[in-house]
């Protein structure tokens, strides 16, 4: 009797647990086929982009019209940020697809750039006229490699689910006809040299990405850790670590970060190899009730910029959050503000330390400028403005507009209704440049936390 009872109960938990493994099973096997649908979706909706990417930049070739070959170039940026975004669906991430994309990135670059300006005004050069053809050969080539893998998929049924479990695996190296066809299409862009693009590929980039232009002798490892040190006022023991970066670069920067063994007080900042400058700076330690005015500790952010080499700096924001002020500069020359060259500063209320340093779009922007004359008025410049803003102040002032090109502006600051905005005039063609509309006061609520 109870023999028989045993045997049903363990009857019944084998059934039960044959029944959950089934489940399970099932449910591991309804995310795999999700999973491998998506990637289906994105290569093949991919692979249907390139064509048409290739086909819209071989009609762009032949129009002749200015208010056709706008619109068109807009079509050939929105089909390549939809590839973009196929490709950021794969999964390719354990795979070198950087070359790819960076060619995409720069076809969109290029287009937008192009078909954001005045065609009748500036037109096409015959520089971009061959960087066209360039970009539509190349893009026929991937068109043709990546068409040589979706017809594999097809034909033999693949899976990119083995894909991924092969980069996971770190067994991408065996035979798989995707990740070999999309090697080839690497290398196959990998070969295209950047002449071939065009000045006005490699132009897009002008930042000063290793710092060349500061000037100065370069830095020590140890030198960097001691300036980490100055900065989070440590003279006693710590514990200091100096990461050498920028590898292959004359310049670059160091990363330090400090610990006071005394306090336990923690900050890490990278320094530029090159007079040793900060491109940041955080230090995380505790900050007690409000002691100094916004304005004191606007005055020793001030003065810390000037001791560490920054010159001909003004402000132009602050803000206060809880015990901290937060502070923007920017360089100003002969009253123009050059608003690529800015450093924002984070001062403690509590005593005015330097707790927090922004300065990398000011040590990438920095440059000897020589600023033309404005060609239009301040009065002409401000019959460009809304009529219905309310202007308070205006002044000269350098900005990048939407070509990533520095352009000298009026700038007029002023209110309508309850919000205050900044809007930038091109001081020589009187067009609209930028509008950007600032920052209200934040909503205090009673019982949300």
């Amino acid at each position: 009797m109870i023999r028989g009872i045993l045997i049903g109960v363990l009857a019944v938990a084998i059934a039960g647990t044959a029944y959950w493994g089934y489940q399970e099973h099932q449910e591991k096997n309804a995310v795999l086929l999700n999973a491998e649908n998506n990637y289906q979706r994105a290569f093949h909706n991919l692979t249907y982009r390139m064509d048409l990417l290739n086909d819209k930049i071989g009609t762009t070739l032949a129009m002749n019209s200015k208010s056709s070959l706008s619109p068109s170039l807009i079509e050939v940026w929105r089909l390549t940020s939809q590839a973009h975004s196929d490709v950021g669906q794969l999964p390719l991430t354990l795979l070198p697809f950087n070359k790819t994309e960076e060619f995409l990135a720069n076809i969109g670059n290029f287009s937008y750039r192009t078909a954001a300006r005045d065609l009748d005004k500036e037109p096409l050069s015959d520089q971009e006229y061959e960087t066209l053809k360039s970009l539509y050969k190349q893009s026929g080539q991937i068109q043709s490699e990546l068409r040589k893998v979706q017809h594999m998929v097809l034909k033999n049924n693949l899976r990119w689910m083995d894909v991924e479990l092969a980069l996971a695996s770190g067994k991408e190296n065996t035979d798989n006809t995707i990740i070999d066809g999309f090697k080839t299409v690497e290398k196959t862009v990998s070969g295209y040299e950047e002449t071939a693009q065009g000045l006005s590929l490699t132009n897009l980039q002008k930042k000063d990405e290793n710092y060349k232009k500061i000037k100065g002798k370069s830095i020590t490892k140890q030198e960097a850790a001691d300036i980490a040190k100055k900065y989070m006022k440590i003279d006693g023991n710590a514990d200091v670590k100096v990461t050498k970066n920028g590898k292959g670069s004359d310049y670059g920067f160091y990363s330090v970060s400090v610990r006071n063994n005394k306090t336990g007080q923690e900050a890490s900042m990278d320094i530029t190899k090159k007079a040793g400058h900060p491109i940041w700076f955080m230090n995380n330690r505790p900050i007690d009730k409000q002691a100094i005015s916004l304005n004191d500790a606007n005055n020793k952010a001030l003065a810390f910029l000037k001791e560490t080499g920054f010159k001909d700096l003004e402000t132009f924001e602050s803000f206060q959050y809880d015990n901290v002020g937060v502070f923007n500069f920017v360089t100003t020359i002969n009253g123009v503000r050059i608003y690529p060259e800015s450093v924002k500063v984070k001062v403690a209320l509590d005593n005015g330390d330097i707790v927090g340093v922004s300065a990398e779009d000011y040590l990438k922007s920095f440059q000897t400028r020589n600023l033309d004359k404005p060609t239009i008025t301040l009065e002409d410049a401000r019959k460009k403005v809304n009529p219905n803003l309310k202007v308070m102040e205006d002044r000269l002032a350098v900005v990048i507009n939407d070509l990533n090109e520095e352009v000298l502006c009026y700038e007029f600051l002023g209110t309508m209704g309850e919000d205050t905005y900044r809007i930038f005039i091109n001081a020589k063609t009187g067009m609209e440049e930028k509008v950007d509309k600032l920052k209200n006061a934040e909503n205090m609520y009673e019982g949300v936390l």
